[in-house]
């Protein structure tokens, strides 16, 4: 190993390389402290030819890598595991943006690229590069791609594997694989950029990428609605589709509950209303050249529907954002909280309020004093399913309660149609779900794949698959 190390040093120079525990510490931590890994060596490469290369050292004798992005995943999927034999591998110096073509309506970044940046630099240009999520002032995009990343822009945009034209990767054997095109019609053979977007760097390690860009929306209207029980969501949703059409650019639902959290452990955070109410819509819709199209619309629901009891439509951008810090901060606010179970999970929409209704009564048969902590990005199914328990976070009891209602949650999901795993990946912490609920054919060809990209399982063993 110290042979390894020393050549792994010697292919990324001078500051390339981190060694000493305080460096390392921040590195070994999923983002809500939950699992810590070790580590002899973090490598931090400059170019794609690097990376290829520390990877073939890292071939060479056999020793596993793990790739890391900004480490904002909630998974443990780019976390080293306790052996102390695993190199880490983070691509932050690898934040170049290579190229923006405002007519082809494309970008080409390097995996280091902080999601922000993204967004600011097609904004120079007059684009929109539509992913959007809590963490996008120090997520890596290599990050967003590796575990196909969704956000609030999801409902008009997709999630992160319809936002790429094309990759570069490098394989487990240092091979580098350059997919970088930049057209939005290739029919020649199989899309290989597929096989990684999502793959969590079990399959290689993405260096780069043409990004698809979008037109400006120009001028949004943003606007918080409360509404009686999430059916309303529901309703409101399918409303509002039909008389905005595509212009809907984010639908969050958010209990109040979890608002409360957030007044409670965020500064300055406030709800702009006199009293609370059960649930609340977060919605932006492009305008259109109309500034008063989601007022009328949201008129013309309340009209109709009286779950509709208030609403606060932003005047000006700075409320806007206000708003939306509200949101962006629920993870924070969990956070500061304490331990809860995460369920990232998905829905087909016509059965949210079937899935929020029945889960409910199954939490509370199971634990009674249980406290569910539910938002998530209801325009494409996806909920961020959250419970505390009334018991001590690190007893047994605590994990035995909680394996039982996770259990019992993903077997309603997987009853209604929906996935266990929508935005955050598979990771560590999710690898049984992934053998219980996608056996058979599927999971024989994703595991035929890993081992045919990644015989010797160097890359990111024990995520996933």
């Amino acid at each position: 190993m110290t042979t390894l190390i020393d050549e792994l040093k010697s292919i990324v120079g001078t500051g390339g390389w981190k060694s000493s525990p305080a460096d390392l510490e921040p590195h070994l931590n999923e983002w809500r402290g939950q699992v810590v890994g070790k580590s002899p060596l973090l490598v931090m490469p400059r170019s794609t030819e690097e990376v290829a290369k520390v990877i073939r050292a890292c071939a060479s004798t056999g020793t596993a890598i793990v790739p890391q992005g900004g480490n904002t995943g909630l998974c443990a999927g780019a976390v080293p595991d306790s052996s102390g034999e695993q190199i880490l591998l983070s691509l932050t110096r690898m934040n170049r943006i290579r190229d923006i073509d405002s007519v082809n309506f494309s970008m080409e970044v390097e995996a280091g690229c902080v999601l922000a940046k993204i967004q600011d630099a097609a904004q120079s240009v007059d684009r929109l590069f539509p992913l959007s999520l809590g963490a996008e002032g120090s997520c890596q995009i290599g990050g967003n791609l590796a575990t196909n990343a969704g956000g609030v822009n999801v409902i008009r945009y997709g999630t992160a594997r319809a936002l790429v034209l094309g990759l570069e990767v490098v394989l487990a054997d240092g091979t580098v694989l350059d997919c970088m095109r930049s057209l939005r019609k290739d029919t020649a053979g199989y899309d290989l950029k597929q096989l990684f977007i999502g793959s969590e760097g079990t399959l290689g390690v993405i260096t780069a990428a043409t990004l698809r860009l979008f037109p400006d929306p120009g001028l949004t209207s943003t606007a918080l609605i409360a509404v009686q029980h999430s059916g309303a969501a529901v309703r409101l949703l399918a409303q509002l589709r039909t008389s905005l059409s595509d212009r809907i650019e984010a639908f969050e639902l958010v209990s109040d509950r979890v608002f409360r959290l957030v007044e409670k452990h965020i500064p300055d955070a406030c709800l702009p209303f006199d009293e609370g109410y059960p649930w609340y819509v977060l919605i932006d819709a492009a305008n259109g050249g109309d500034a008063t199209a989601l007022e009328s619309s949201l008129l013309a629901a309340a009209e109709s529907d009286s779950s509709f009891l208030d609403a606060v439509i932003a005047k000006n951008q700075a409320e806007a954002q206000e708003l939306w810090r509200l949101r962006h901060s629920i993870a924070e606010a969990e956070r500061q909280e304490g331990k809860a179970l995460k369920h990232d999970v998905s829905v087909p929409v016509g059965r949210m309020e079937e899935f929020l209704v029945r889960g409910e009564a199954l939490i509370l048969e199971l634990e009674p004093e249980a406290k569910l902590l539910v938002f998530g990005h209801v325009g494409d199914g996806n909920l961020h399913y959250n419970v505390a328990l009334p018991l001590d976070p690190e007893s047994e009891a605590w994990a035995a309660a909680g394996a039982t209602i996770s259990n019992a949650v993903y077997d309603l999901v997987a009853e209604l149609g929906g996935s266990f795993s929508a935005e955050h990946g598979v990771g560590l912490v999710k690898k049984a779900y992934l053998e219980r609920y996608r056996g058979g054919a599927e999971i024989d060809l994703m595991r035929a794949l890993k081992n045919l990209l990644d015989p010797r399982n160097i890359l990111n063993p024990g995520k996933v698959i």
